[in-house]
Parts: C-alpha cells; sequence; structure tokens
C-alpha cells in the first residue's frame, strides 16, 4: 500500500514538474521574443503591433499545447439562432469558428482561466493573435506575464472610473480602426465568482433595491457601455459566452476546486467546459442612456443566469439551432441528433509548439557564432530572426515584408543607432538583401549559418566605407 502511494506520489510530482518546466520554458522563450522586437517599436508602429501579434499567437499555442498535454477537457459549444452558421465541426472531431474578425466579447466570469478558454475559442478562429483582455490592474505587476501583457496592449483598470476612464480611452483608440483585425474580451462582474464575492453582490444587490443573481455576479455596466460607444462605429457585434463547468457541486464555486494547481500540476481539470453562446447587433443596443444600458445588460444577465440553472439540472445548456459539421472547406452536411458540438482542446502539432522557440533559437545561434568585436548591424539581426521563423507562420512572414518594405524604418534605426541609443558594437549599415526567396524555403531553419553570420559582419563593416542605397548594397552583395 505504502509503494503504491509512494508511486502515485512520485507520478504527479513527475508531471507536475514536466507541466511546470515546459510552460516555464516557454514563457521565457515568448519573453525573449518579446524582447527581441522591442526596438521595433522605434522602426515602425504597424511593424511592431504585427510581431507582438505573432509572439500573441505563440502564448495561445502554448497555453493550447499545455492544457492538451496535461489538463485534457472536453469543450461543449452550443449557441441560440443569432449563431447559425458560425461553429462547426470538422470531419476529425475539431471545432471551426466562422466568427467576425472584429467584436467586442462579453462573459460570465468563474474560474481563473476562463479566458484561456475563450483565447482557445480565438485560436480555432485563427484570431488568437488578436485578442485584447480587459484585466484588473494589480495583474499588471505579475513578474514575466504582466511585463508579456502589457506588450500586448491589453488594458489594466483600477476600478476607479475617474482614472480608469482616460486609460480606456487611449487604449481603445488603438483598436478603432475597422480593418485591424480584434476581439476585445470583458468580465462585466468584475472579478470571478466565489464565496466572498457572492457575498459582496448580495449587499449590493440589497442597496441597490434590485434582485440579486443566483449563479453569478451583478454585472458592472459602465465600463461595457463605454467599450461599446467607443467602438460602435468599426465593430458591429457584442458577442456573449456564458461558461459552466461540470463537477462543481451545488453551493460550490469552480475556483475552489479548479485551481491552477489542480488543474495543470495535479492533474484534475475541469471534466468539460460549456459555453453557449449568442451576439447582438451593436447598433441595436441602448448606449446613450446610462440607466437604460444597465437594464439592458443586467437583463442580459438574468438570462444568462437562467441558463446556468438549465445547467445545474440538465448537466447541459438548452438546445439552439442545429450545429453543423465541416466535412471538408466546401462542403456542409447537418448533424442530426446533436445539441452541441462536442471536442477537445488541440493544438496542431509539435511543428506549431516548436515554433514558439525560434526567434530565441535564431539569435542565440547568431549571437554564440559572431565575433563581437566587428560591428554588425542590429537591423540585420531583427530581419534575420523575423527570417527564420517566417517561412511556417503567416503572421511573421507578414512582418518581414513588411520589414524589407520599410525605408521610414531604416531611417528611424539610423537615427537612433546615430544617437547611441543602442549598445555601439552592435551598429553598421543596412542588412544585406536576402538572396533567397521565402517562397522557396520548405522549413524555417533552427540555426544561422556561417555564411549568415558573415553577411551580418560584412554589413558592419561597409558602414565605415560608403552608406549605399539599398540598391547599391544588393549590387554589391
Amino acid at each position: 500500500m505504502n509503494d503504491s502511494t509512494t508511486t502515485v506520489g512520485d507520478d504527479d510530482a513527475g508531471r507536475a514538474f514536466q507541466a511546470a518546466s515546459t510552460m516555464l520554458s516557454g514563457i521565457l522563450a515568448i519573453s525573449a521574443s518579446q524582447a527581441i522586437g522591442a526596438p521595433l517599436k522605434l522602426m515602425d508602429a504597424k511593424l511592431y503591433r504585427d510581431y507582438m501579434a505573432w509572439t500573441k499567437e505563440s502564448f495561445a499555442v502554448l497555453v493550447t499545447s499545455i492544457t492538451q498535454w496535461w489538463a485534457p477537457t472536453d469543450i461543449k459549444v452550443s449557441g441560440d439562432d443569432s449563431m447559425k452558421d458560425q461553429l462547426f465541426q470538422m470531419s476529425d472531431g475539431s471545432l471551426k469558428c466562422n466568427l467576425p474578425h472584429r467584436m467586442v466579447l462579453m462573459a460570465n466570469h468563474q474560474l481563473y482561466t476562463d479566458w484561456l478558454y475563450l483565447w482557445w475559442i480565438a485560436y480555432t478562429n485563427k484570431m488568437h493573435g488578436h485578442i485584447y483582455i480587459i484585466m484588473k490592474e494589480s495583474l499588471k505587476q505579475l513578474p514575466i506575464l504582466g511585463w508579456g501583457a502589457q506588450l500586448y496592449n491589453f488594458v489594466f483598470l483600477s476600478r476607479k472610473w475617474e482614472t480608469d476612464q482616460s486609460v480606456f480611452r487611449q487604449a481603445l483608440s488603438h483598436l478603432c480602426s475597422p480593418r485591424d483585425p480584434m476581439w476585445l474580451l470583458i468580465f462585466p462582474e468584475g472579478t470571478n465568482l466565489s464565496a466572498f464575492t457572492r457575498e459582496q453582490s448580495a449587499k449590493w444587490a440589497k442597496k441597490s433595491n434590485i434582485k440579486d443573481m443566483k449563479h453569478q455576479l451583478l454585472p458592472r455596466s459602465k465600463g461595457l457601455q463605454f467599450c461599446l460607444q467607443e467602438l460602435q462605429t468599426s465593430t458591429n457585434w457584442l458577442y456573449d459566452c456564458t461558461i459552466a463547468y461540470e463537477g462543481v457541486p451545488e453551493g460550490s464555486y469552480g475556483q475552489d476546486i479548479y485551481t491552477l494547481h489542480s488543474s495543470f500540476l495535479g492533474g484534475k481539470p475541469p471534466k468539460a467546459v460549456n459555453m453557449h453562446w449568442r451576439r447582438f447587433r451593436i447598433s441595436e443596443i441602448p448606449l446613450d442612456n446610462v440607466d437604460a444600458f444597465a437594464r439592458w445588460l443586467n437583463n442580459r444577465w438574468r438570462e444568462k443566469d437562467y441558463l446556468l440553472e438549465y445547467f445545474a439540472q440538465h448537466k447541459r445548456f438548452p438546445a439552439g439551432p442545429v450545429s453543423q459539421t465541416l466535412k471538408r472547406l466546401q462542403r456542409q452536411m447537418p448533424v442530426e441528433h446533436t445539441r452541441y458540438i462536442g471536442t477537445q482542446i488541440k493544438g496542431e502539432g509539435w511543428n506549431e509548439f516548436l515554433g514558439i522557440f525560434e526567434p530565441v533559437t535564431s539569435l542565440s545561434g547568431m549571437l554564440s557564432n559572431v565575433d563581437l568585436t566587428e560591428p554588425i548591424s542590429m537591423e540585420a539581426i531583427l530581419q534575420k530572426v523575423l527570417q527564420d521563423g517566417s517561412a511556417k507562420n503567416g503572421s511573421l512572414k507578414k512582418v518581414l515584408t513588411t520589414a524589407q518594405r520599410s525605408e521610414t524604418a531604416r531611417k528611424v534605426l539610423k537615427e537612433v543607432l546615430a544617437k547611441g541609443a543602442l549598445s555601439k558594437s552592435l551598429q553598421g549599415s543596412k542588412p544585406p538583401t536576402v538572396s533567397r526567396s521565402l517562397k522557396q524555403q520548405q522549413r524555417p531553419k533552427l540555426l544561422i549559418s556561417k555564411n549568415d553570420i558573415a553577411s551580418v559582419q560584412l554589413a558592419g563593416r561597409k558602414s565605415r566605407a560608403a552608406s549605399a542605397t539599398p540598391g547599391q548594397a544588393h549590387s554589391a552583395k
């Protein structure tokens, strides 16, 4: 008996170590990738945003992989009539979403990991590099993760509207272009459901002389209303997701059962995550009147409370329209006798996961072989890092294309280098033109070759001889 207990304990410890080490190595690699791309902000704002969107995709791939390997859970997705032809199941059982490239998304807040499952929905819609989350300001101070979230342009609020409004307006001003993809995630309850927050919500309901919720907290309307007002000219839809977790006894709270530790290190994730989706046209929501919008949101939250009560009794959400399955990209087939789409959180495989480490591997391979006594072009380093990771990643490939075209970026970077803002040992001239077309590359290189190093150093030496145009540099090469 003791031997059996010891074996189980050793297995749990080994599992926890593997999950923690994989997560930590991935986070450090992504943070390093963000640091590598940080100088791009001095060169071109669009270029910088595209690069950070790629690192955001990498984080979504990381949490998807970690969840698949160490916290596997079923996902059950349903929706009302407004979600017709937007939720599909592939022939292999995976979920495919056909949601717009711009939306505001609101959800009830049950667990600390609600955002993870919603980010995965964005992953199934190829929008995982363009999600923005409104978070508590205290999370901004988290080591590594807080810094990364700031680089992702997540919005941090203190719950004091006097100070939050200006921060909110500035953040939303960068998300107003109708051409830029954006999923803005907000939890109107402000925090997750717990015994303490349930008590606070009951007190507020009594003070405000309104009926309290049973399965949720009363929503705060001001932040959501402000979001919709600022984005209504560029965004058509407000999506609503009601989340419920199987295995939570009545009177208990999911946050006490499915903690980060128990789910990812203890091997006890939620048995199933249930999501019920619907959407509302923003132009039909009363945004110009504070009281009218508060009533509108409160009514939506009571509908969600009904959905959660139904779930508590039947262990599923009520049926919506018939789900459909996507047999092939051009062919749709109805699924009969199905009240929801059942799937699991899965990534695309090892190649996708290893792509997280490409920028770091590329840079480390270069710096481990380069002679630092020679002047090096900082822009050459950035472009080589971008090039090596772009062969299989559409977002990163777009970043490289932008970088190659940007004459303004070259001029700005030269001025920064001339002022000594970057290390003098990294100064140099323009990078050599990439000789091989990206279209001919079948796989990204994980290491920098000696020829690459020589070409980067050659770029540095040429800076002292003469200043050449991009065309001349190509001819010289």
